[in-house]
């Protein structure tokens, strides 16, 4: 029997990230020590209290489908929790829980994309959004994003890559891979853009909560006449340290809503019944704990930057979100493949390739700083010695 895949994988790749991560996996097992840092995953365990919730879930026998929708506890709370955070007024109706902002990216695209569709993405980005629309038939034109312009929107570049195959529009803010957090002044111009060009904006704000040194996360979805046409998705993974939980969510205005419910429904059901009653404790009862959590990156974020950029032949820019930093090595003589696979090798330090996000991340490598202090202390020291070895 023949099993070759569907045409439509050739545009799905494995991922990058993934790659790393399983030949440090595999050097690991071998006995070395490998410290990793590739992966967007807080090292921190789940808060007491959602864990708790989780267990009394269970053992109440909340183990059956929910609504596709998701429960309308978890939706109410959803709701109250962008009015009070992002200053957005939601019905419950216009909330969907997903399995994680993967899936709500997914039933996002999937809903309104159809073949031939162009949308804008950034680059660099986290790849589903190249990947995802491609297997769809949809065309993904790439905005760069630039560390000059401090991971900005160049306007002048964006709006001349809008035709009338145009969409949909991408943001991801905070930003991964780079940290950068984009300022009122550029969501408002992307707003203006949006509006002037009937465009969906697909706004992934999943590490809203995770920004730093007085920095404000502004939902483009708060700003005026950007609500009705926004698909905001976020979740309960980075800031309360939940990622193998698997929970996200949509919110939108209900036409939006229900063309991505169908893609839900026919994909994964429903997300887990008791992971949402966790979730309703997470997002109700754990603002101290996400606070906690939020602090240590900052401290942690500060140290790295600060070595780095005193170790001749590499430097980074101070990202203001998220948990990542975007390293340049350009000077390292080295494509950023090589680069990642340098340092994996001679310091043991997983770093991922800017390459693995799109052309505009050559040249860089993502840090994720979500370990522990000692770890990062110890991985500076390592990176400083392979750089110092390699420019001898």
């Amino acid at each position: 029997m023949n099993y070759e895949p569907a045409k439509r994988m050739e545009a799905m790749p494995f991922s990058g990230i993934r790659a790393v991560m399983e030949k440090a996996t595999k050097m690991q097992q071998a006995g070395e020590k490998v410290i990793h840092m590739e992966i967007g995953r807080p090292d921190f365990d789940t808060p007491e209290k959602i864990k708790r919730a989780a267990n009394e879930s269970l053992a109440k026998g909340n183990v059956f489908y929910t609504s596709n929708y998701g429960t309308p506890e978890l939706r109410q709370v959803i709701a109250e929790f962008e009015k009070e955070k992002n200053h957005i007024e939601y019905d419950p109706s216009e909330v969907l829980v997903t399995v994680g902002v993967g899936e709500g990216t997914y039933a996002s695209m999937a809903a309104f994309l159809n073949e031939g569709d162009e949308i804008l993405v950034p680059n660099p980005v986290w790849l589903n959004y190249i990947h995802v629309p491609s297997s769809l038939g949809a065309v993904p034109v790439t905005y760069s994003l630039k560390e000059e312009n401090n991971y900005q929107i160049d306007f002048s570049e964006l709006e001349s890559k809008i035709t009338d195959k145009t969409k949909m529009i991408v943001i991801v803010d905070p930003s991964n891979p780079t940290g950068g957090v984009f300022s009122r002044e550029t969501l408002e111009k992307l707003a203006d853009i949006a509006v002037k060009n009937d465009l969906l904006v697909l706004s992934d704000e999943i590490y809203e909560q995770l920004v730093y040194d007085g920095e404000k996360h502004i939902s483009i979805a708060s700003l005026p006449g950007m609500k009705e046409r926004t698909i905001k998705l976020s979740g309960v993974s980075k800031a309360y340290s939940m990622t193998g939980w698997r929970l996200g969510y949509i919110c939108a205005p209900k036409e939006i809503i229900s063309a991505c419910v169908r893609v839900h429904q026919y994909t994964v059901t429903c997300a887990s019944s008791f992971v949402q009653e966790a979730s309703v404790t997470a997002l109700k009862e754990c603002a101290e704990e996400v606070e906690a959590m939020r602090k240590e990156y900052e401290r942690r974020k500060n140290y790295v930057v600060k070595a780095l950029n005193e170790i001749d032949g590499i430097s980074c820019n101070d990202p203001k979100g998220a948990f990542y930093i975007f390293v340049n090595i350009k000077s390292l003589g080295m494509t950023s493949m090589e680069a990642a696979e340098y340092l994996l090798e001679k310091a043991k330090v997983a770093m991922v390739p800017g390459s693995s996000f799109g052309s505009e991340g050559e040249g860089y490598l993502r840090l994720s700083y979500a370990c522990s202090y000692e770890d990062l202390t110890e991985a500076c020291a390592r990176i400083k010695e392979a750089v110092e070895e390699l420019k001898k």
